[in-house]
């Protein structure tokens, strides 16, 4: 080869990588998992034009949420900890409406289980489906991101990271970044006057581990979100002395079992005597905040930051994913969820093809436009939950829509969840005994050898060892 030839051929080299998409997806959680699958997916039918992608994950492992940690506070690099997830956790919605579209419950198992697993149980399902040895080729553990900035010249986002295993800050370049954060680890701490002289254990649901801790006590839950009202069936399930939940508007309004009530919202301590606005009071061991999650974003300037509240649809997302100000931002699972990872899948399955350019993005009018209309729906949804499951119904039929991911029976699944809050308002304590065929393989799930209560061990290995009783059909 000649001098000249040569140097033709590495200019050439050179401007095919230079050419070259590079992705940054930020965290490693359901929601990142998604995206590089997504990726993967694409790389394994064929294709060619792959973008180059680099995963930044703070913790050690992927998983994000689903990663259960005694820690709290602070991880052991210092930095805050991500995780919310709690020892005893069980899916408190049917794994039927979780399931993926292309990776079943049967194929995982092998056999038919319960319609509500514990979380191991999950967390192996979720973990089964993905090639991790192809996944973490492209993932940079404990690598949390300080800082994300876009320049307009050159179209490009500038990430700087902590690398913890080296000790080094890295700075690199993408077309474009992924934000796969998740939105249910800054906890919203409320105040109430007396609170600081609280002579028991004061928490957020955020760092809630075990209920063992609340044996024999009298615990008050704050709050009536479905946090408030699994870890309050929790801590009577492992054997609380009493459960008092305080709710803002309006109660839960479950029958619950002798030992638990609901009472309208705390107004003020002293001691360990809780004031209700009701003019109630009641002394208490331990306060458990079950009061939400702020979206924080940290590492994002105003101008690339999403500001909105936990709800059906955020405002300034384009098909709840592009960030409308700057479509080279994608934000994933940034909903209030009933559907969960097969949702993220759709998202990331969308958002791959934007930026394979498979899908020609719209102009910023048109962008506007169909934004308006999901939110002028949203604005119109009377809170209920039957409908907010059809609202997301719709909004991942309206994806599916545009994409090539396998179709999945979401309408049966939207009249699963409608069943699930029917069976919770008959029994809270025992609607996990309830069974339902999978809309994918059309399997009855089989049924809890004995009641949820009396089921301590929630292990892996514990659980798949019960003897589960075929369900019977009415």
């Amino acid at each position: 080869m000649t001098k000249a030839i040569w140097l033709r051929a590495s200019l050439a080299i050179e401007e095919i990588i230079l050419s070259s998409k590079r992705v940054a997806i930020l965290g490693a959680g359901p929601s990142g998992l998604a995206q590089l699958r997504a990726f993967e997916a694409a790389r394994q039918s064929g294709r060619e034009d792959l973008p180059e992608i680099i995963c930044y994950e703070k913790q050690a492992d992927i998983g994000g949420m689903w990663n259960y940690t005694w820690r709290t506070g602070l991880d052991k690099n210092g930095e805050p900890v991500h995780g919310s997830m709690y020892r005893y956790l069980w899916s408190n919605g049917p794994k039927e409406c979780l399931e993926f579209a292309d990776y079943s419950f049967d194929e995982h198992f092998g056999r038919a289980i319960p319609s509500y697993p514990p979380r191991a149980v999950l967390k192996d399902y979720i973990m089964g489906r993905i090639d991790q040895q192809a996944i973490k080729k492209y993932i940079r553990f404990e690598c949390p991101v300080r800082w994300v900035e876009y320049d307009d010249d050159s179209k490009k986002f500038t990430v700087t990271v902590t690398n913890h295993k080296t000790n080094t800050q890295e700075v690199e370049e993408f077309d474009y970044v992924v934000v796969a954060t998740g939105h249910f680890s800054t906890p919203n701490m409320p105040f109430f006057k007396g609170i600081d002289k609280f002579p028991g254990r004061v928490l957020h649901a955020h760092d809630f581990r075990d209920a063992l801790e609340f044996e024999n006590k009298d615990v008050l839950v704050v709050g009536s979100s479905y946090s408030a009202e699994d870890i309050a069936s929790q801590c009577f399930k492992y054997g609380a002395q009493s459960i008092t939940i305080s709710y803002r508007s309006q109660p839960i309004g479950h029958t619950w079992p002798e030992g638990m009530e609901e009472r309208p919202l705390v107004t003020h301590f002293e001691g360990n005597i809780a004031h209700f606005s009701d003019g109630s009071t009641k002394g208490f061991d331990a306060v458990i905040m079950c009061t939400g999650y702020l979206f924080h974003f940290p590492f994002l300037p105003d101008e690339l930051r999403l500001i909105t509240e936990n709800c059906m649809y955020p405002n300034n997302l384009y098909k709840g994913v592009l960030f409308q100000p700057n479509p080279q931002l994608i934000y994933l699972g940034m909903h209030d969820q009933y559907y969960t990872f097969n949702k993220l899948d759709v998202q990331a399955w969308y958002a791959r093809d934007i930026i394979l350019g498979d899908k020609v993005l719209a102009d910023a009018k048109t962008r506007q436009a169909d934004i308006k209309i999901w939110r002028d729906r949203h604005d119109k949804l009377d809170g209920s939950d039957e409908q907010n499951i059809d609202f997301q119904a719709d909004y991942i039929l309206d994806l599916l829509a545009l994409i090539d991911y396998p179709d999945f029976p979401v309408r049966e699944q939207a009249e699963l969840f409608k069943q699930w809050l029917r069976d919770k308002q008959e029994n809270i304590m025992g609607y996990r005994e309830k069974t339902y065929p999978s809309t994918i393989t059309n399997t009855m799930a089989t049924e809890l050898p004995k009641p949820w209560l009396e089921i301590k061990d929630d292990s892996l290995e514990s659980f798949m060892s019960l003897d589960f009783v075929e369900a019977t059909v009415d």
